[in-house]
């Protein structure tokens, strides 16, 4: 799954230009929308992110708003993998495109494996990835394993992975079976996002042992 722009060995579209203006404008109203309280959400720790070089940004996953909520955090631009599916709705495809994020077909090993490859090419050339390491939303009670590419990521291009922690957005956009009435959005409850320390792979570390540390960070800014 090859967009146009994002071939091997071309600068990756998200790291482009118009993606940089699209994230500039985007951003210019989300912060709006934050100012005028959308949806109270409380960032901790924005800091952690390096303000310049390569880094993955791991993020848990318990709803639809995490990946506007977390983009919208940040002060870079960042691209993010995303499931596939976004790319064929109206306007949210559009703008995905615009933006240069990472399609990815769930269950399909080739689409993976290609989402990595075009993720390590961005972070390469000094970019920011956003990556939700269980691969899809997480309900209520539910655990899911942490996939390892974001340790593959990070272990083949040396870059830090910042674990971030969300509490709160499933109860702004609960999954189906988890809301409380016919409402799918509920902005009268709070979100909060944290950003802990960098993790820095080191020599004779494995996938899973990057992985696994970054799943025990995330769940303690989570707890």
């Amino acid at each position: 799954m090859t967009d146009k722009g994002t071939d091997k060995g071309k600068k990756p579209r998200g790291l482009g230009k118009r993606a940089w203006l699209t994230t500039h404008a985007v951003r210019r109203l989300a912060r709006f929308l934050a100012f005028i309280k959308v949806v109270d959400i409380t960032v901790v720790n924005r800091g952690a992110v390096p303000k310049k070089g390569p880094v993955i940004v791991a993020c848990n996953h318990i709803s639809y708003t995490d990946p506007v909520f977390l983009w919208g955090a940040l002060r870079r631009r960042a691209i993010a993998i995303g499931m596939a599916e976004l790319w064929t709705m109206p306007v949210v495809g559009r703008l995905v495109k615009l933006l240069g994020h990472i399609p990815v077909v769930r269950g399909d090993a080739l689409s993976g494996a290609d989402a990595v490859e075009r993720a390590t090419a961005v972070v390469s050339r000094g970019g920011v990835l956003i990556i939700f390491p269980e691969g899809k939303i997480v309900g209520r009670g539910e655990t899911a394993p942490y996939r390892p590419g974001a340790a593959r990521i990070a272990l083949a291009t040396g870059a830090p992975i910042v674990p971030a922690g969300i509490v709160g957005s499933n109860d702004v956009m609960p999954l189906k079976r988890d809301r409380p009435g016919k409402k799918t959005f509920y902005r009268d409850r709070k979100v909060v996002l944290v950003f802990g320390h960098p993790i820095q792979p080191e020599p004779g570390m494995t996938e899973d042992d990057l992985i696994d540390l970054v799943r025990l960070r995330i769940s303690e800014l989570t707890a």
